[in-house]
């Protein structure tokens, strides 16, 4: 049936000739705070032409590997955000992709992606409190950085030079190169971790300090919905439609997203607290993944998959599901994840005259679905019905965090044990004598019993399905675990008695080994 679906070229896009065109709003939305409910930090916005080290710089500044880090010029397209830290000033670190001159061509026609690149450095420098002007200390100032230093001038904004690649002291010498810029000139290197504390220092002057004595920020507890599936299936074209905001670069262009991208999603959830919508590279088989920097790409999408608490799957309702999509189904099954697909392009699918019901039976058939797992079919190029997948997305987390009362719980595994019991063993028969719910994001339950051994994958399929209909856990994956009701504090049971035998054979046969 999916084969059938005719595909329609997409419209040519307008795009402006020159990012010198670009303004600087002198004031912009602010942004998201690293946990919902606090004061928003300041931002630090790293900026400058292309390779020059921006990324590597970020990832040294922030003490971890978010940014993907390569020779290629124009690696870095969309904003990576991160909190850091430097003497107790917190503050938001933006890593931006490189400003370069662009040929005025649509990114269909050459790849090219300045325009959009330098729409998101300009939204930077808007946030921002303070620009970090990374140059490249051994290529000396160049005709473009001068040309990015005047572009930051207009914004009105204070500016702090990192002067990258001083791998030794005796290329120090060559910072009072930039000197004209009439900035702080700070020689670093992203590599070798040279000057970074100067740096650092340089930036977050003026920066607010936190109080001696106040309590450490509290973790996290956002759920992580990582937005996964093919390339060029609409995956950054919905999260800027769910959250309103052309946060996303988004191009016809195979591939376009290469970085994991966190995006908050709405201010509170059901439980008081925001999302966070992940966004990430499209993921192809490894036989096609032959650039270095793809591999890196879906080594960041893997791991956005395996940090999640919730996988929404982009499916192209034109192409229908293909292998790949039928891996990720796999992956985040084995991975405890919760699950939601969403089905995209759906008005031109529907232009062919498929159903939905139609669709969705042999889209559940293709990808074998769990039971439960929701499909939702939206447009995110129109907002069909992305309102909706964004309530569903709501539920869902609610779902995972979800108390099940112990007392409830434990009459729905009792009915459940009355109704099917696994095969005697030994002449043993399981017996069940209580349950506690034991953790969350995903739902944990505790089974106390006579043997663990005795259980089955089959039985314990239908207690989870007993308790997904008892809890409405459509989506939710469950983890059940047995322990033996000899357990006491973690303490391990002892070891059952050859059937036949007394306590005092026992014991004696023990003696007798020592």
């Amino acid at each position: 049936m999916f084969g059938k679906l005719k595909n329609r070229a997409a419209p040519p896009r307008v795009l402006t000739s020159h990012f010198l065109l670009l303004t600087f709003p002198s004031q912009a939305a602010p942004p998201p705070a690293i946990l919902p409910g606090m004061d928003t930090p300041p931002l630090l916005a790293i900026v400058g032409r292309p390779n020059v080290g921006k990324s590597a710089l970020f990832n040294r500044l922030v003490r971890r590997r978010l940014a993907i880090v390569h020779a290629e010029e124009c690696v870095t397209r969309d904003r990576l955000i991160a909190p850091g830290e430097w003497n107790g000033r917190r503050f938001l670190l933006v890593d931006t992709g490189g400003l370069a001159l662009p040929s005025g061509k649509a990114p269909e026609e050459d790849g090219e992606f300045s325009v959009p690149i330098a729409e998101q450095v300009a939204t930077a420098v808007a946030d921002a409190a303070r620009i970090v002007f990374v140059v490249d200390l051994r290529a000396g100032l160049k005709p473009l950085d001068a040309v990015v230093a005047e572009l930051l001038r207009k914004s009105g904004k204070s500016v702090v030079v990192a002067a990258n690649k001083a791998d030794v002291p005796a290329e120090e010498a060559h910072a009072g190169d930039f000197a004209s810029l009439a900035w702080p000139v700070v020689p670093v290197s992203a590599e070798h971790a040279r000057g970074i504390d100067e740096l650092l220092e340089a930036a977050t002057e003026g920066f607010p300090k936190r109080e001696e004595g106040a309590e450490d920020e509290p973790p996290d507890e956002r759920v992580r919905i990582a937005v996964v599936g093919r390339p060029n299936v609409g995956k950054s074209s919905f999260i800027n439609r769910l959250t309103g905001a052309g946060r996303l670069i988004v191009s016809a262009v195979p591939g376009t997203t290469r970085d994991a991208i966190e995006v908050p999603f709405g201010e509170r959830g059901a439980d008081g607290k925001g999302f966070l919508l992940v966004d990430t590279a499209g993921m192809r088989r490894r036989g096609k993944v032959r650039e270095s920097v793809e591999k890196f790409s879906a080594f960041r999408a893997t791991g956005a998959l395996e940090d999640c608490d919730i996988a929404c799957l982009i499916v192209d309702a034109v192409a229908g599901p293909q292998e790949q999509e039928k891996k990720i189904v796999f992956q985040a099954k084995g991975l405890h994840k919760a699950m939601l697909v969403l089905v995209n392009k759906w008005d031109r699918a529907r232009a062919s005259g498929v159903t939905r019901e139609r669709y969705e039976t042999e889209l559940r058939k293709a990808l074998f679905l769990p039971e439960g797992v929701p499909v939702a079919f939206v447009s995110a190029k129109s907002g069909y019905r992305v309102k909706a997948a964004g309530e569903a997305i709501a539920a869902l987390a609610g779902r995972m965090k979800m108390k099940l009362p112990t007392g409830l719980l434990n009459r729905v595994l009792r009915d459940a044990f009355a109704k099917t019991q696994p095969p005697a063993s030994r002449g043993k028969i399981l017996r069940f004598y209580y349950a506690t719910q034991t953790g969350e994001r995903p739902p944990r339950v505790t089974l106390f019993v006579n043997d663990p051994e005795l259980e089955t994958p089959q039985h314990q399929a239908c207690l989870a399905a007993a308790l997904r209909r008892a809890f409405d856990l459509n989506g939710v994956p469950l983890i059940l675990r047995y322990r033996s009701s000899h357990e006491r504090d973690g303490a391990a049971s002892p070891p059952p008695r050859r059937e036949g035998r007394s306590k005092k054979q026992e014991i004696g046969k023990e003696r007798s080994k020592k």
